[in-house]
């Protein structure tokens, strides 16, 4: 288990991180957004052991981050790291070495690997070579060569097509499976949903927003009203309660206040004809970030 606990970092008088907790159970993935800036890569850095001048407590399974540790941890980065005029071979086997494994394991994982992804054929390709989606592939390889305990993903869906994602989703949920813990970090809020059962928003170095999925999308305040039908939009934006209405496809999303409302305009929107749905359905991770991290720039 990777525990956070208290941890503020400061460059100066700029403070990168204050004073984080969270927890990353074994076998969970869990959650780390923000904004650019928002001091996501600093802890990163930390939880690595690049950055150990912070104070409050960094630990996996009890132990402080060192070379030991560290060599148990995976880290995609969102820029990539590879280098270019070395062949895939060479740059796995370097990568390997230095999470202190042996050349002969480091090869046969690789070969798993890279037969998994479905690029065998660039076993000896320089990574110049290679594609933006393959290289991507070859870094996401360096991350898990050394099957991490821990393992980051920093946008790991960057420069893919949408197959190749499905395959970095099956892969990223088969080594949860095998019970390593991921932090998931992504600008897209639909990839968090699908995987990360816990999170933390972080504005400006702060947890803002933190815990179960589930829950912070039940306890949020705000539904959304959805209806197929006939309405009158204008007349029903004056309805107490109402905050904005849109229409995707032939659905209208009413977005109200809170569930209170909805006895009231499930009454009001029955007398409308050709009703054929109506549901209340918990706001989209996306629309709950937006509001959040909103209200803490303010």
């Amino acid at each position: 288990m990777l525990k956070v606990e208290h941890v503020t970092k400061k460059y100066g008088n700029l403070v990168a991180v204050n004073d984080l907790s969270f927890e990353v159970k074994d076998g969970c993935i869990f959650g780390l957004l923000g904004l650019n800036g928002a001091g996501k890569t600093t802890t990163f850095r930390m939880i690595l052991g690049l950055i150990d001048d912070y104070t409050g407590n960094i630990t996996i399974d009890g132990k402080h981050i060192d070379y030991v540790i560290s060599d148990k941890i995976g880290f995609l980065t969102e820029e990539r790291s590879l280098l270019t005029k070395m062949t895939v071979l060479d740059q796995i086997i370097y990568y390997g070495r230095l999470k202190s494994m042996e050349e002969s394991d480091i090869v046969k994982k690789l070969d798993y690997w890279l037969k998994r992804f479905e690029i065998s054929e660039y076993k000896n390709k320089k990574i110049k070579e290679l594609s933006k989606g393959n290289q991507q592939k070859v870094q996401f390889i360096s991350a898990i060569i050394n099957e991490p305990k821990l393992l980051i993903l920093d946008e790991p869906f960057s420069g893919l097509d949408p197959i190749n994602v499905e395959l970095f989703k099956k892969v990223i949920l088969d080594l949860q499976k095998k019970g390593t813990s991921i932090i998931f970090s992504s600008h897209r809020m639909e990839h968090v949903e699908l995987f990360c059962e816990e999170l933390v928003v972080l504005v400006k170095g702060k947890s803002v927003l933190q815990g179960k999925l589930t829950d912070i999308k039940k306890n949020y305040k705000k539904k959304n009203l959805v209806v197929v039908g006939d309405i009158d939009e204008d007349k029903l934006k004056k309805c107490d309660g109402v905050n904005k209405i849109t229409k995707e496809g032939n659905e209208y999303i009413i977005s109200i206040t809170d569930e209170t409302y909805v006895k009231s305009l499930f009454k009001e929107i029955s007398k409308y004809d050709n009703i054929t749905k109506f549901s209340v359905e918990d706001p989209s991770l996306n629309e709950i970030f937006i509001s959040i991290v909103g209200e803490a720039y303010e």
